[in-house]
Formats: C-alpha cells, sequence, structure tokens
C-alpha cells in the first residue's frame, strides 16, 4: 500500500489505523516511511543532525506511540495528536526535529553545557535572501542557562519570494552558527526535491 502524504493538512483520528490494523501493516508501512525520512535528515557537521518532519513522518510517530503504550481511547488518541499536529509545515515553513548527538554521555554533557543557545542560532538561507533564524520550543523550554537539551523542535518561516525561488532551483543552504559549533550545507538532489514538497 502506497501512504500518499503530498497535502499537508492535519491528522486526525480518520487517518489513523487500528492498533491491529496496525500490527499487520507495520512492516510495509514502516518501510515506507524510513525510505522516505532518508532524505529529510540533514548533517550539520558530526554531532547535530535536523530531521525535517512532515505528514507522514508524524502520522508514523503517532501509530507508533499509540503502539508502544497501546493507546486506543478517545482522550489518549486526541492527546497524540494534539501533541504532533502543531509540528505538520504548513506551506511556508519548514519544521524539524533539531538533535544534538555525542555517544559519549560525559562528552555529551559537556558539550550541551557549552552549547547554551544553539536551538537559536540554526539558519537556513536561499540564494538572493537574508537568512532565515530558527523559531525553537514554541511549546515548553527545553534549555536552562546551564545548558541546552540534546532535542530541539525547529520552525523556519519562508516567504513567497522566497519558496519561489526554491521551486526555481536558487542555491539553499543549511547552517547552525553558534561560537562552539559551526557547520553549513547546500541543499541539493533528492534532499532538496523530498523537503521543497513541504512548500504548498
Amino acid at each position: 500500500m502506497d501512504y500518499d502524504m503530498s497535502e499537508q493538512t492535519q491528522i486526525t483520528r480518520t487517518d489513523l489505523m487500528s492498533l491491529e490494523q496496525y500490527a499487520e501493516k507495520r512492516p510495509e508501512f514502516r518501510r515506507q516511511v524510513l525510505d522516505h525520512k532518508r532524505y529529510r535528515q540533514i548533517a550539520l557537521g558530526p554531532n547535530a543532525t535536523l530531521y525535517f518532519e512532515d505528514r507522514l513522518t508524524l502520522l508514523y510517530q503517532i501509530q507508533e506511540m499509540l503502539r508502544i503504550e497501546k493507546v486506543f481511547e478517545t482522550a489518549g488518541i486526541n492527546e497524540e495528536l494534539e501533541a504532533y499536529n502543531p509540528m505538520i509545515p504548513t506551506g511556508r515553513n519548514f519544521k524539524a526535529t533539531f538533535m544534538i548527538e555525542y555517544t559519549d554521555a560525559e562528552v555529551r554533557a559537556a558539550q550541551l553545557a557549552k552549547m547554551v543557545g544553539i536551538e537559536d542560532l540554526v539558519w537556513m538561507q536561499i540564494d538572493g535572501f537574508d537568512k532565515v533564524w530558527s523559531i525553537a520550543d514554541e511549546d515548553l523550554e527545553r534549555s536552562t542557562e546551564a545548558k541546552t537539551s540534546a532535542v530541539h523542535f525547529l520552525r523556519f518561516e519562508i516567504s513567497d519570494d522566497m519558496a519561489g525561488a526554491i521551486n526555481n532551483d536558487a542555491e539553499w543552504t543549511i547552517g547552525v552558527q553558534h561560537p562552539v559549533y559551526t557547520y553549513e550545507v547546500v541543499i541539493d538532489g533528492e534532499y532538496r526535491d523530498n523537503l521543497s514538497k513541504d512548500l504548498l
């Protein structure tokens, strides 16, 4: 079965499979989602990654949460929908999970203490326009004055002119600009093709 998620509409209960249906369809659905997510992961250097969300990635996350927690009651399902729906891009923005990744726990803790504020210093730039800076953690605060979190939720707002430039193959760069961690990468190929579909 091919799950077409080209329209970035809100996910409702009618979009969800029951726990029994999902158990049957999960292997096939999981393969589709993992293939889709492969071109929505942008590495910013060796220790940070942007995982761009869309309706399909979030539908998968909701179904997985319902499966793991064995949720089938209306209240629990609605809680998951309320948590994940705000992360669906709305046509003139990109939304991403930003993860700071160090395998060693002590190294990770030390680096997170040095990276305070990094979630506000992620950017994207389309050739001919100013940088668009991340809007971080609108649902809740994930950092303190002493350290940042390893996980953040980011939004990048894009103008109509920027969207047009992306669709006309203008150079598109994404980066992070923090005193202790600075990288940038040009978005092209299948990554560009996949992410540009978020712009309706």
